[in-house]
């Protein structure tokens, strides 16, 4: 019997890339540290490049595999779906924006501030031309993925359709293969960088209460979302919690919204959600509910921002998260996906110059991210499951008795 290989994960490849990061920008002369952020620095540019093909790809697949013909019961899920992302997104800042600043001394915010401007220099760097922009990618999508999801299986439509699914393994394919395996080196790049300008131990001292804020945020969000899947569905909101266990743990190991979708129809069949609404909802979900991840994304943000004394407000990030929202469709099921996704966007939040996906606050936020990616990931499809609960009732209720097909 052949053994099975251990594979180290991302997350503790990113904490150990962290690690290595601090020792060398702590211990090893500049011209060292200067060829490790060059690294950092070329291979940030290159995922500049990539980034708006993922959008193009993922979120065209997302939506052209939406089933036709779901009618009122498709409208009914993704709107749910999407308010609840908004809400746990617009939650996450107003906790973020009025806890976090107890956790920042005006000391600590002079110091970052005062390193901001000792950044290493690369020895040279690449120009890669961006294909398209965000915006453009993003419109792109939707205009493709719309019109695949009417015309596929008619007169014309499934050639593009599967020239798209190929484009879409493709950069699934770099997302594995490369940005994933070379995510420790710019995380690694960033810190050494920061060691060496001395802003790493000061956002450290301040990063680990935002992590444990973020998680407990998580947690009273799987509250409240069965408590009004309880409420409507007249179901004990506590019987759901406990039946969605094992859908939350798995999404811890695997941290994959799309990795635990059969261990989350077996919770959504314990919850007493039919076959026929569960096979629907749980998979669609699993690519178009992001709350856990959008609460992470935000909370991160604002922490980075009131570290770095970058002005936020409630007008800010309302934009921010309605287009994150849409933007995160489909977004891949590899860990960090959704970070990778939002990358692009993060210049609705640090502005244009300070939200480069190549640069050193993004750098961090798919640090911070990452580690607790496998919380998001476990709030997200725990999500699911009582949106699953909310439109069995609807369908039982309103569709299933209508005499018109939905």
């Amino acid at each position: 019997m052949e053994k099975k290989k251990f594979k180290l994960g991302l997350l503790p490849r990113l904490i150990i890339a962290i690690i290595i990061g601090i020792l060398f920008g702590q211990f090893l002369p500049e011209w060292f540290c200067r060829i490790v952020v060059t690294a950092s620095t070329i291979f940030s540019t290159f995922l500049s490049f990539v980034i708006p093909l993922m959008i193009l790809a993922y979120v065209t697949m997302g939506i052209a595999n939406l089933k036709n013909g779901a009618g009122k019961l498709l409208l009914i899920t993704v709107v749910i779906a999407y308010v609840s992302t908004l809400i746990a997104g617009s939650s996450s800042y107003l906790v973020s924006s009025n806890l976090f600043t107890s956790f920042m001394s005006t000391e600590v915010l002079e110091q970052i501030a005062a390193t901001a401007d000792n950044s290493l220099e690369t020895y040279f760097s690449l120009d890669i031309p961006v294909l398209l922009d965000t915006l453009s990618a993003v419109v792109l999508a939707f205009m493709l993925g719309l019109c695949l999801s009417t015309l596929r299986g008619k007169t014309i439509g499934d050639t593009l359709y599967n020239s798209m699914s190929d484009f879409s393994g493709i950069i699934d394919k770099v997302l594995h293969s490369v940005i994933i395996p070379l995510l420790p080196l710019y995380i690694c790049g960033t810190f050494t960088n920061m060691t060496k300008s001395g802003q790493t131990f000061a956002i450290l001292g301040v990063l680990w209460k935002v992590f444990l804020v973020v998680i407990a945020m998580h947690l009273v969000c799987i509250l409240f979302q069965f408590l009004v899947a309880g409420a409507i569905s007249k179901k004990n909101p506590f019987t759901l919690i406990k039946n969605q266990i094992p859908g939350y743990t798995t999404a811890l190991g695997t941290q994959s919204s799309a990795a635990t979708i059969p261990v989350n129809l077996q919770c959504a069949e314990a919850d007493g959600v039919s076959s026929e609404i569960r096979n629907f909802v749980v998979p669609l979900c699993a690519n178009i509910h992001m709350a856990g991840s959008m609460i992470t994304i935000t909370a991160c943000a604002t922490a980075v921002c009131l570290m770095n004394q970058i002005p936020i407000s409630l007008t800010t990030v309302i934009p921010f998260i309605m287009t994150l929202g849409i933007a995160m469709v489909a977004s891949p099921g590899a860990p960090g996906g959704s970070i990778m996704t939002a990358l692009p966007f993060m210049y609705m939040i640090f502005g244009v110059e300070a939200g480069d996906p190549g640069g050193s606050l993004c750098a961090i936020m798919v640090a911070l991210y990452i580690t607790q990616d496998s919380f998001g990931t476990a709030c997200n499809v725990s999500g699911d499951n009582a949106i699953g609960v909310i439109v069995e009732t609807i369908y039982q209720k309103f569709i299933k008795k209508s005499p018109t097909e939905a």
